[in-house]
């Protein structure tokens, strides 16, 4: 799950209809499965969530604590060894970042990691403070999302066809290092935001001027990141240790290369426009740190098919459902050697669309409404 940011520079608003139409009606493709298998697997428990936020928060607090004794220990002595050793646990603290911002905010915005709700909520504001997400205009985006996926008149935030350009050196720059460009325009955006300013065209369709407390939830939101983050950081630097701001305050920002890999093959080269999330989403299965990480998202049909499973229940949800969905590849290698394929069909052919191998199978119908209620949790 990547980030979405507004449009920067956003066309004046005219008499025009809105870009984004709002009567839809779509039957969404699922598969069948027994109702007392479902009952089970839309339980939620708060010791899988305790687990998950205590082991991801922890480890990002461990490599933190290793790059910042990786500092304290550099002098003109040891710059040979110090250096590359502080380099190698900000990779591994920054690794890190892109599963702390929307991948876990995604989760927990769906409601479902926790049993209790305030635990969502409060896990849900953490996450969103660390990683200086925007969770009150991702929320009601991404219901959105699941409920319209890809398709084009009515979702926003996901777009197909995309294209990927490994020939854009901010993208090396963004995965492998530190893109400075990036942080600036959050700074931008919160800074925009703190003053009630929304600019682009799906965050003006999610956060419309008809709904001023939204946009008072979402303005306040703003001006609780930038202000708190400033603040740190000034504490940080005046107590003299401001290299945490690059652990804390820039903390999620740099070396997204994993973040990259797991979250690119969502929709990449999916056809847009289709009621089966067969079509238009990817599932691939990979080993136990990366789903870690990514919090299960690699079952990503599965998730699109049924939102209310918590993210520690969609290996079983696979499984019960697996006859009815196209072949997965098993690892990030194998997963990339087929958008790589897909990737080099559509240099030559921008309307192409990878279609998987569908089993014949019984199958429902669910309206749009229904996928709705329930990725709202």
């Amino acid at each position: 799950m990547s980030e979405i940011e507004p449009d920067q520079n956003p066309q004046e608003k005219t008499a025009q209809e809105p870009k984004f139409r709002t009567d839809h009606k779509i039957r969404w493709y699922r598969c069948k499965i027994d109702k007392e298998v479902m009952s089970e697997l839309m339980k939620r428990s708060n010791l899988p969530g305790f687990i998950q936020v205590f082991c991801q928060i922890g480890l990002f607090a461990f490599t933190g604590a290793l790059a910042y004794m990786a500092f304290l220990n550099i002098n003109v002595t040891n710059l040979v060894w110090s250096v590359p050793l502080l380099l190698v646990a900000l990779f591994a603290h920054g690794t890190q970042g892109p599963f702390m911002g929307l991948v876990a905010v995604h989760e927990l915005c769906h409601r479902t990691p926790f049993k209790t709700k305030a635990l969502n909520e409060f896990f849900l504001r953490v996450y969103s403070f660390i990683s200086w997400s925007d969770y009150v205009w991702f929320r009601p985006s991404h219901i959105k999302h699941h409920q319209l996926t890809v398709h084009k008149e009515f979702d926003g935030e996901v777009v197909l066809p995309a294209d990927l350009n490994f020939k854009d050196w901010k993208l090396w720059l963004a995965i492998l290092a530190w893109n400075p460009q990036h942080i600036w325009n959050k700074l931008k955006q919160f800074t925009k935001w703190s003053f009630g300013r929304i600019e682009g065209d799906w965050y003006q369709h999610i956060l419309p001027d008809a709904k001023p407390e939204l946009r008072r939830e979402h303005r306040n939101w703003a001006r609780f990141v930038l202000f708190g983050h400033i603040a740190l950081a000034a504490t940080f630097i005046l107590t003299g240790h401001w290299f945490l701001v690059v652990l804390f305050t820039l903390g999620t920002s740099y070396c997204h290369w994993l973040g990259f890999l797991c979250g690119t093959p969502q929709h990449y080269g999916m056809a847009p426009n289709v009621p089966d999330f067969r079509l238009c989403t990817r599932t691939y299965t990979c080993s136990l740190l990366p789903a870690f990480f990514y919090w299960n998202m690699q079952y990503h049909v599965e998730h699109h098919m049924f939102p209310a499973v918590p993210f520690y229940k969609l290996p079983k949800l696979r499984r019960a459902i697996e006859a009815e969905l196209p072949p997965a590849p098993h690892g990030l290698w194998a997963t990339w050697k087929e958008l790589l394929v897909i990737h080099r069909i559509r240099q030559n052919d921008k309307s192409y669309a990878f279609v998987p191998e569908l089993p014949q199978a019984d199958w429902i119908e669910a309206a749009d409404t229904v996928l709705e209620q329930e990725a709202t949790g």
